[in-house]
């Protein structure tokens, strides 16, 4: 008997170890809980780290470069209120598609912020690199795949790239088609099908159809399609039955999730409540990658005791395909790659 219960223990260790060197590390805007966002620096450090995948979240300029931003605001990541006042739009907002990619250069990129009352930058995480250190630029979605593919040549590595289309729909209704441009770049550089090492992702649904069934046949090539997902409202309600999911999987390789989504952030340790969102995706042959994991306290669920705990969670109870994570190097040594 106690050979038997050895054997299993081994088999369930064995399972849950191949599942988790197995899970894809996705670096979230690069090594983001270390350095600025989206900057090349960011970028290098996670590619230093291992990881499978590196994202890129694009917009579009006024002249139609395509530049690596978290979204189509330039306030809150750059130093524009101070180089542009006179951009400032009706909502308080400065937009990337109101400016030049050569205007956008002469910016100072930060971590991320926001303005108190009296107009103080103040760190959204506290303890990451601060706002007014070293120098850091806005690059092109260009610039960042020949980073990726020459430390891929120098190192002999391969690692994929992960672009998301920052809100195509306001994107198209300024004349830019922001997906079709993206697409083009990754077919320049050899992303043409779903053997290459990319995604591309939007949260926007209309769009993922448009992107399979126009651009991507218009561009002749094909590449793995991923559908992200947020909590709150009922944009996806529809969606994420099973019903929606299947037919998701006749044009979508995998979704992403908000961690929320698949766990409730109420959910207490020992009463998880997971949702058939992950099994539902798999058994119809989609892959499930779920955002963000972020070691600090205030970005963690009540329900996990650490960083490493909650991965645990994710990755071996959960069994999700791939994560998004601000700290790669953490999340490669609890995978024990």
């Amino acid at each position: 008997m106690k050979n038997i219960i050895l054997v299993l223990v081994i088999m369930i260790s064995t399972t849950a170890t191949s599942i988790a060197k197995d899970t894809l590390v996705i670096a979230h805007r690069g090594a983001s809980g270390y350095i600025p966002e989206h900057t090349i620096a960011a970028k290098a450090m996670a590619y230093a780290m291992g990881v499978d995948y590196i994202e890129q979240d694009v917009v579009m300029t006024k002249d139609d470069h395509l530049v690596v931003l978290h979204d189509h605001y330039l306030d809150r990541v750059t130093d524009v209120q101070e180089k542009y006042p006179e951009r400032l739009r009706e909502d308080g907002r400065y937009y990337v598609i109101d400016f030049t990619l050569a205007e956008i250069r002469t910016l100072a990129v930060s971590e991320r912020y926001r303005l108190d009352r009296r107009g103080n930058k103040i760190p959204v995480f506290e303890d990451r690199f601060p706002l007014d250190k070293s120098t850091f630029k806005v690059h092109t979605l260009a610039e960042e795949i020949e980073l990726i593919q020459g430390l891929n040549k120098s190192t002999g590595g391969d690692i994929g790239i992960y672009p998301e289309a920052k809100s195509p729909a306001f994107h198209l209704e300024a004349g830019k088609d922001l997906s079709r441009a993206i697409l083009q770049t990754l077919k320049d550089y050899g992303y043409d099908s779903k053997d290459a090492k990319a995604y591309y992702q939007t949260f926007e649904i209309e769009e993922l159809k448009r992107v399979h069934e126009e651009v991507l046949p218009a561009l002749e090539m094909n590449v793995k399609l991923v559908q992200l997902m947020g909590g709150g409202g009922d944009y996806y309600s529809d969606l994420i039955t099973a019903e929606g999911l299947e037919e998701l999987s006749k044009y979508a390789d995998g979704i992403g999730p908000s961690m929320g989504m698949i766990i409730p952030n109420d959910a207490e340790a020992g009463a998880l409540k997971m949702s058939g969102l992950v099994a539902n995706a798999q058994a119809v042959g989609m892959e499930v990658h779920p955002y963000t994991f972020r070691q600090e306290s205030f970005a963690t669920p009540p329900y996990a005791k650490s960083y490493e705990d909650l991965l645990e969670i994710f990755v071996n109870q959960v069994g999700v395909d791939g994560v998004f994570t601000d700290f790669p190097d953490r999340t490669m040594k609890f995978l024990g790659r």
